[in-house]
């Protein structure tokens, strides 16, 4: 089983408009409704992919029961740790004639110390089921940087995989417990380690630094060059074929998704880039954020080229 923490799940709400005008009435075109947070963007492809997938992190209220049953067609279990207080709801706007994206994200609820401490007791026991976990995104108000450092430890005391994706100083202080994977961006890989990055060699050191450190596998992305992976057996990049990509948001979170899956399922390092990089390259052909077809992947699977660079 694949386990998913998405500690600040949303409704993502997506309303297009047309030559939206400030301080007026608006108009909405069209409108959609979906589960949204990193980790439930993990969750669904994961599940397509057929993987039995379990979500958790915090819900609450009305909003929170949307959350839940939106997962239900997909498959996935629901086992959030419920509170009082409201979800959020992150709204983007598209005006079709600007060709302008607003994005209105809301805080969402504060979690309180003795909330976290309950969340830990039920992420413990779902742990025990898991083969995999991921951890992704941002944590509510009230959660600190150690966060996910906490969670991180639960899992490497059961003896099972962890992938860390969020950024800042989540993501520095979650190294510390040593996931077994991070994904981080060239940014993200300068703030960790101080390294300007500015060649794929030094990107190499830098990645390779951070792998020292107990991070089994350190994953970055290249964009159109695909992505480069570096961990004990050496460094290898995806080289993904073109595509017509129609929505590249939550690619990342795709990826993550192959790598739970080939983690799961006990392939090769090289095997699991290759699922990966299909499944990410797959849900850029789709509109819907967090969906591909299997078909697509399949056919991309074995035009992906892996080479080992070191």
């Amino acid at each position: 089983m694949i386990l998913t923490v998405t500690l600040n799940a949303a409704i993502d709400k997506r309303y297009v408009v047309s030559g939206a005008q400030e301080g007026e009435v608006n108009r909405v075109l069209e409108c959609t409704y979906t589960p949204g947070g990193k980790g439930l963007n993990v969750s669904k492809p994961a599940s397509i992919a057929g993987a039995n997938v379990v979500a958790t992190g915090f819900v609450g209220g009305h909003a929170g029961d949307y959350i839940v049953d939106s997962l239900k067609p997909f498959g996935i279990t629901a086992k959030f740790y419920r509170l009082e207080a409201e979800s959020r709801s992150c709204i983007n706007i598209w005006d079709e004639e600007k060709k302008v994206q607003t994005e209105f994200l809301e805080p969402g609820f504060t979690v309180s110390p003795d909330e976290f401490e309950a969340f830990q007791e039920h992420f413990k026991g779902l742990v025990k089921d898991a083969e995999v976990v991921t951890m992704s995104g941002s944590v509510p108000k009230g959660l600190d940087a150690t966060a996910y450092q906490k969670l991180i430890s639960t899992v490497k005391e059961a003896g099972k995989k962890v992938i860390l994706d969020t950024s800042g100083e989540l993501l520095r202080m979650g190294i510390e417990a040593k996931p077994t994977m991070i994904k981080p961006n060239i940014d993200e890989i300068r703030m960790l380690t101080g390294s300007r990055c500015d060649s794929k060699e030094e990107l190499i050191e830098a990645a390779k630094e951070i792998h020292a450190k107990g991070v089994d596998v350190v994953v970055i992305s290249l964009g159109a060059d695909g992505s480069m992976l570096v961990c004990e057996s050496g460094v290898y990049q995806a080289v993904v074929p073109k595509i017509n990509a129609v929505n590249t948001v939550g690619c990342g979170d795709s990826m993550i998704a192959g790598f739970a899956l080939g983690f799961e399922e006990g392939l090769s390092i090289e095997e699991t880039l290759r699922k990966a990089s299909a499944i990410s390259a797959a849900a850029a052909m789709r509109e819907e954020t967090g969906f591909f077809v299997i078909e697509d992947m399949e056919n991309l699977f074995g035009n992906i080229g892996i080479k080992k660079i070191q």
